[in-house]
C-alpha cells in the first residue's frame, strides 16, 4: 500500500470513529446581573461551609453539564445556575460530564430567574430536569420579584412543594430548607435556623466570645462586690468586739 492509500485509509477511519471528549470546559454565558452572581455565590459558600468536612458531594454554579448519549460536547448540554451532585468525589472540575461521572446527574438544581430566562426555566428546563436528568429536587427563585417555587420528583413527575409556617421549602436531598432572607435565597436547618456564610459564622463566634468575656467580667465584679460586702460586715463585727472568724 502506498503512502497516499495509507493517508486515505487513515482519513476514512478518523471520520467514522468518534472519540469521547475529555477534560471539557464549561461553556456557559456570563451571568445576567451582579445580583445573580451574588445569589449563586451565596448558595455555594453556605453549603460548602456547612459540609466543609464532607468529601462526597460536588456543588457548582453556572457550570455546563454535558449529557449527550453519544458523548459529544457539541450536543445536549445545559448549565444550571446552581446544582449539587451527591455521592461523588469532591474535587475541582471544568464542567460536569455525565459519561465521565458514572452517569450521575444533579440531585438538586436551583435556577435564578430573570425576564429573559423565566419561561425557559419554568418550561423547557423543568421538563428536562424531570424527564432526562431525573433530578429529585428542583427550585427556582427570582431575586427581583422574590418569586420562589420548588418541586420534588415523585413517580416520575415533579410535584409542587408546600411552604412551611416560615415560608420555607424542604429539600429532601440536602436535608435543608430553602427560604428567602433579606431578599436572597438562603439555606435553613431542619430547626429553621439560618445557615451562615463563613463570614457570618466567624462574626457569630466573635460575638459569642465577647458575650462569654462579658459574663466572666460580670461574675468577677459580683465576686468582688461580695468580698467587699463581707469585709465591711467583718469590720462592723469587730467594732462590736465580735470576732467574725468565730461566727
Amino acid at each position: 500500500m502506498g503512502i497516499t492509500q495509507e493517508l486515505d485509509s487513515t482519513e476514512s477511519i478518523s471520520e467514522e470513529v468518534i472519540f469521547p471528549p475529555g477534560d471539557l470546559y464549561s461553556d456557559e454565558p456570563p451571568l445576567e446581573t451582579e445580583l445573580h452572581l451574588e445569589q449563586i455565590m451565596l448558595l455555594l459558600k453556605c453549603l460548602k461551609w456547612l459540609w466543609r468536612d464532607r468529601n462526597d458531594f460536588y456543588a457548582a454554579g453556572n457550570l455546563t453539564i454535558y449529557y449527550s448519549p453519544r458523548q459529544r460536547k457539541s450536543e445536549q448540554f445545559r448549565g444550571p445556575d446552581f446544582f449539587v451532585v451527591l455521592g461523588t468525589e469532591r474535587k475541582t472540575r471544568k464542567s460536569w460530564v455525565v459519561w465521565e461521572e458514572e452517569g450521575k446527574y444533579p440531585n438538586v438544581i436551583v435556577e435564578i430567574l430573570s425576564e429573559s430566562t423565566a419561561d425557559t426555566d419554568k418550561g423547557f428546563k423543568k421538563e428536562l430536569y424531570q424527564d432526562t436528568f431525573r433530578t429529585p429536587d428542583y427550585f427556582w427563585f427570582d431575586p427581583y420579584t422574590l418569586e420562589f417555587a420548588g418541586f420534588h420528583l415523585l413517580d416520575g413527575e415533579y410535584q409542587p412543594l408546600q411552604v412551611n409556617e416560615l415560608g420555607h421549602l424542604w429539600s429532601q436531598q440536602l436535608g435543608l430548607y430553602l427560604g428567602i432572607y433579606q431578599g436572597l435565597l438562603r439555606f435553613f436547618t431542619p430547626e429553621g435556623q439560618l445557615l451562615p456564610t463563613p463570614e457570618e459564622a466567624a462574626e457569630q463566634a466573635e460575638q459569642r466570645l465577647e458575650q462569654a468575656e462579658q459574663r466572666l467580667e460580670q461574675a468577677e465584679q459580683r465576686a468582688q462586690q461580695e468580698a467587699q460586702k463581707a469585709e465591711r460586715l467583718a469590720a462592723k463585727l469587730r467594732e462590736l468586739n465580735i470576732n467574725p472568724d468565730t461566727i
